[in-house]
C-alpha cells in the first residue's frame, strides 16, 4: 500500500497546520514540522480542516428509495401512519432493494461517512430480507456498516418477531433493537427483559428506539438505565431520538442525564421535523456519549434526507439552538467523535496509530465545517483515498 502524505492541514483539535503521513492504512505521523516521505502519494490541503470519518449512527438503509425515481410522499403524520404505509407500500416499491442501498452508500461515501449503523427491519412477513440486502451492498462499499435487528412493528405484539431477532444475531448482525417498550409492545418489563436478554446472550449491542415522550418516556428511560447497570453493559447501549429527554423538568430532566452518564448509555439524535431534541450541551457536560444519524432518508416515512453527515450536524446544532462556535462543535462531535464511541470504534481519531479514515474540508474551523458543510475535498478510509 502507497504511503499518503496529507500537507499542510488544520487536523481538528490540533490548532496548528500539521502533515499527516499516512502508512499500511493507519496514521503514521501528525507533524507541525514538513514530513519527507519519499515516494508517497502527496495531497496538498492547505488550510483546510481535516477530521476523521464521519459517523452514521441511526439510519435505515433497507427502507431507502435513494437512488431510483422520485416517489411522492404518501404516510400521515402520526406514527402509526407512518408504519402502516411502510408496510403497505414497501412490496410495491421493491423495498428492500441492493441497488438503492448501495446507491446511498455510495452518496454518504463520498460526503465523508466512513462508518453506519443502519437498522434492519426484522418481521414475520419480511424475514431477514432487509438484513440480506443491506450485507450484498455493503460488501461492494468500503464502508464499515453495522446493523441493528429492528423490530419496527414491535416484538410482544407481533408473534416471530422474537425468534427472528434471535436468528438475526446468531447470523452475525451486530445489534439487536428495540422499540417503545411501552407504546408499541405494551409491556415495558417483558420488552427489556427480552432485548437486553439477546443482547446479553451473544454479547451484542443494543440499540432502542424510543419516541414515548414525557414522563412514561422518563420512566422507561429509568428503566433502561438500571437494566445496564445491572447486567454491566456500559458502553454497549444506546437509546435513539429519547424524545422524553427534551420534555421533561429540569430537576427530572438532570436525575437522567446523571443516571445515563453513570451507567455507560449513549444517546443518538436525529433532529428531525419538530420532534423533541435531546440536551446535548447538558448531556456533554455531564460525560454522556452523544450520536447522531438521519433516521430515514427518503424513504416511506419521509422524503428527506441527503447522506451527508455534516449537513445532519447542521441540523443538530440549529434544533439546539446552538449560536456559538464551540456550542456548534458538539454537533461536530456526535457525528464523529460520539458516533464511534456508542459504536464502540477502535482505533478511531486523528492519532497516531489511528485507522485512517480521513475527510478533508474547505473549512477554517469546525463550527464553519458544520453551518457551511461544504463539498468534501478528499475522503479516505484506511488509508486509500476514495474520493478527492
Amino acid at each position: 500500500m502507497t504511503d499518503v502524505l496529507l500537507r499542510g492541514g488544520l487536523p481538528w483539535g490540533l490548532g496548528a497546520p500539521a502533515d499527516i503521513l499516512v502508512r499500511a492504512g493507519r496514521v503514521a505521523r501528525v507533524s507541525l514540522s514538513p514530513v519527507e516521505a519519499p515516494g508517497a502519494q502527496v495531497h496538498d490541503v492547505s488550510g483546510q480542516l481535516v477530521l476523521p470519518g464521519l459517523v452514521e449512527a441511526h439510519c435505515h438503509l433497507d427502507k431507502t428509495l435513494y437512488g431510483g425515481p422520485w416517489v411522492p410522499h404518501s404516510a400521515g403524520d402520526t406514527l402509526s401512519g407512518r408504519i402502516s404505509n411502510d408496510l403497505g407500500r414497501r412490496a410495491e416499491l421493491g423495498v428492500p432493494s441492493v441497488a438503492r442501498i448501495t446507491a446511498l452508500l455510495e452518496r454518504m461515501s463520498r460526503a465523508g461517512t466512513t462508518h453506519v449503523r443502519t437498522h434492519t427491519d426484522i418481521d414475520p412477513v419480511a424475514g431477514l430480507r432487509g438484513v440480506e440486502a443491506v450485507r450484498e451492498a455493503a460488501a461492494a462499499s468500503p464502508l464499515d456498516v453495522r446493523q441493528v435487528a429492528f423490530p419496527q412493528h414491535g416484538v410482544l405484539t407481533n408473534p416471530g418477531t422474537a425468534a427472528l431477532l434471535e436468528e438475526a444475531l446468531k447470523s452475525g448482525v451486530e445489534a439487536v433493537g428495540g422499540l417503545d417498550p411501552a407504546g408499541i409492545d405494551r409491556d415495558p418489563v417483558r420488552h427489556l427483559d427480552l432485548i437486553f436478554g439477546l443482547a446479553g446472550r451473544y454479547g451484542t449491542h443494543l440499540d432502542i428506539h424510543l419516541h414515548d415522550g414525557g414522563t412514561l418516556g422518563g420512566w422507561e428511560l429509568g428503566l433502561i438505565i438500571e437494566r445496564t447497570k445491572a447486567l454491566e453493559l456500559r458502553g454497549r447501549v444506546a437509546v435513539s431520538h429519547a424524545y422524553a429527554l427534551g420534555q421533561l423538568d429540569e430537576a427530572a430532566q438532570d436525575h437522567l442525564v446523571e443516571g445515563l452518564a453513570e451507567a455507560g448509555v449513549a444517546v443518538v439524535t436525529a433532529a428531525v421535523y419538530d420532534f423533541p431534541v435531546p440536551p446535548v450541551k447538558k448531556l456533554r457536560a455531564a460525560g454522556v456519549t452523544v450520536a447522531c444519524g438521519h433516521d430515514g432518508i427518503r424513504d416511506l416515512w419521509g422524503p428527506y434526507g441527503s447522506g451527508d453527515m455534516l449537513e445532519r450536524a447542521m441540523h443538530v446544532a440549529y434544533r439546539s439552538t446552538f449560536r456559538r462556535d464551540d456550542d456548534i462543535e458538539l454537533a461536530l462531535e456526535a457525528a464523529t467523535v460520539g458516533g464511534a464511541r456508542a459504536l464502540g470504534l477502535d482505533d478511531y481519531g486523528l492519532a497516531p496509530g489511528d485507522r485512517a479514515d480521513l475527510v478533508v474540508v474547505p473549512a477554517g474551523s469546525p463550527a464553519e465545517a458544520v453551518v457551511v458543510h461544504p463539498a468534501r475535498t478528499l475522503v479516505m478510509k484506511d488509508g486509500v483515498v476514495l474520493h478527492n
